[in-house]
């Protein structure tokens, strides 16, 4: 098989996912020891889609997340220092301990920001990419959402919008099949979700969101196309999530046996590390490597957490607006 990727960019993606998953792994970990402030979302089983999609974009573009938004911060390049301190309410986090898990934001990377409420992040992705336009800035808008927010009008009123307006946004859907606990089929009318897009005459596709280099060749090609204002594209990735809608869940709408195989078949970092192998560029020892240097990091964003002081009480009305 011919090598067609920078092998340096397929060890980024692999340490990358890899960072997500264990980031992921030690966040539930918190969870079970009641050192969190609230639920958290594993994005764990959709590493690819994040990694896919970030890794086409440039440093200053920006991205808007969701509640399962860890995965997207980490391959947009977020610190996973500030980002485990900013879960747990440390000072020392992201928002300084205000946000939390679903409402952490990461501006030195260009994520605008997690919108817990379901499609809200897509109106706010448009209006940065009108931002970007009116002020002469080549910037691409990335927008994540789960196919529960195909329920949504407002996401329809942002993918139209969008292409009235010719904006450079990415819609991408990652289609992890529940809706915290309805099944896509029984919420969304059409299985092809790319079809919605020709409604506004916008390009879609629906491509395996379990494939890095797929989701990656479509985000790179549709940036591109919107950096040259072309307009916005939409992606539908077929993806899973490993664990429940949040950690904690009971998830009595799936079997214990349907996780589990979709663990052994469909894990977008073992596919990568097969792939990695089967073409040369990275023997065992290197992907073996790579997942140590990522437990060795999260290590590290775990100490950093307990180290860091809580947030003063008197500084309770700082960044309170109204």
């Amino acid at each position: 098989m011919t090598i067609q990727y920078d092998p340096d960019l397929l060890h980024r993606m692999y340490r990358t996912m890899n960072l997500i998953r264990r980031f992921e792994e030690a966040a539930g970990g918190l969870y079970r020891q009641g050192a969190l402030k609230g639920g958290i979302h594993a994005s764990s089983g959709q590493e690819a889609v994040a990694v896919g999609v970030c890794f086409a974009l440039r440093s200053d573009d920006w991205i808007t997340s969701t509640h399962r938004g860890h995965g997207h911060h980490i391959a947009k390049g977020a610190d996973v220092k500030r980002l485990m301190a900013e879960i747990c309410g440390k000072d020392s986090g992201y928002c300084r301990g205000r946000g939390g898990s679903m409402h952490v934001a990461a501006f030195d990377v260009g994520s605008l920001g997690a919108y817990p409420i379901v499609a809200s992040g897509a109106p706010v992705g448009v209006g940065a990419a009108l931002a970007a336009r009116m002020s002469g800035q080549p910037r691409v808008v990335a927008v994540f959402f789960g196919e529960g927010a195909l329920g949504q009008g407002t996401l329809y009123e942002a993918l139209n919008l969008a292409q009235v307006w010719k904006l450079p946004v990415l819609f991408v859907c990652e289609n992890n099949h529940y809706a915290v606990s309805t099944p896509v089929e029984r919420s969304i009318a059409v299985s092809d979700m790319a079809a919605l897009a020709s409604a506004y005459g916008m390009p879609g596709a629906m491509l395996d969101g379990q494939d890095v280099l797929a989701v990656y060749d479509w985000a790179s090609s549709s940036i591109a196309r919107a950096r040259k204002g072309g307009g916005p594209s939409f992606l539908g990735a077929d993806t899973y999530r490993f664990e429940g809608h949040y950690f904690g869940e009971l998830q009595v709408y799936r079997s214990e046996q349907e996780v589990k195989e979709a663990r052994r078949t469909r894990d977008p970092i073992a596919r990568l590390g097969a792939r990695m192998l089967e073409i040369g560029v990275a023997t065992q020892a290197d992907l073996e490597a790579m997942v140590g240097a990522a437990a060795i990091e999260v290590q590290a964003a775990l100490e950093f957490t307990a180290a860091s002081p809580e947030p003063d009480p008197a500084t309770v009305t700082e960044y309170i607006y109204a």
